[in-house]
């Protein structure tokens, strides 16, 4: 298998820790891209009409995108119900968890496209301002959530966003008045898998 990726990505670091997570990193080729919303990578294009990653070219010749698409293939071929849990109310609270995280990062990224993409005479404060406050509203609901000892496709989607978070908008502070979700994102952080997936420092 291919997957097309960037280090900073938190969608593709979703994918590579469930990777991880089921023992099949190993099989995964990792192909290298970089791009933007105005400067497009063609050769990933030709495989994702949406340009976008994580994309996953599969043994068959399939490509596969995005991230909930991709991992919940990978939990496939471990055998299923592993990172995405079966069919119950642990599901659905997975499922709503990796809603959440995927908001969170989706927020966060088109708020860095806004901040160094956009020439500075046309940024948007207030809409910027906006994607800011779904970020703190999300991470205020994830303080009351119990996330300890649980390692599915939620909890993997909200310590990735966390990661970017911490990658991208350090200054935000997050942390200190979210003792909880901090003291869990200290502890989790430490499974191999988010281990070996860590952005690189900026």
């Amino acid at each position: 298998m291919q997957l097309y990726f960037n280090p900073a990505s938190p969608f593709v670091r979703k994918v590579r820790v469930t990777a991880h997570e089921l023992g099949l990193s190993g099989e995964i080729e990792l192909t290298s891209v970089t791009l933007t919303p105005v400067s497009p990578h063609e050769g990933l294009r030709a495989n994702n009409p949406l340009g976008k990653i994580p994309a996953l070219l599969t043994g068959d010749g399939t490509v596969l995108y995005d991230s909930p698409v991709i991992c919940e293939y990978l939990d496939s071929l471990a055998g299923g119900n592993r990172i995405y849990p079966a069919p119950g109310a642990a599901r659905w609270t997975a499922l709503r968890r990796q809603a959440l995280a995927d908001g969170i990062m989706d927020a966060a990224v088109l708020t860095r496209y806004e901040q160094t993409l956009r020439p500075q005479e046309l940024r948007w404060r207030e809409w910027a301002d906006g994607q800011l406050l779904k970020i703190r509203t999300a991470l205020d609901a994830l303080e009351h959530e119990s996330l300890e000892g649980v390692i599915d496709i939620g909890t993997i989607s909200i310590a990735c966003a966390l990661g970017y978070l911490d990658l991208r908008f350090a200054a935000e502070g997050w942390r200190t008045s979210r003792p909880r979700l901090a003291a869990w994102l200290a502890g989790v952080s430490q499974r191999p898998s988010l281990a070996a997936t860590a952005p690189p420092a900026q």
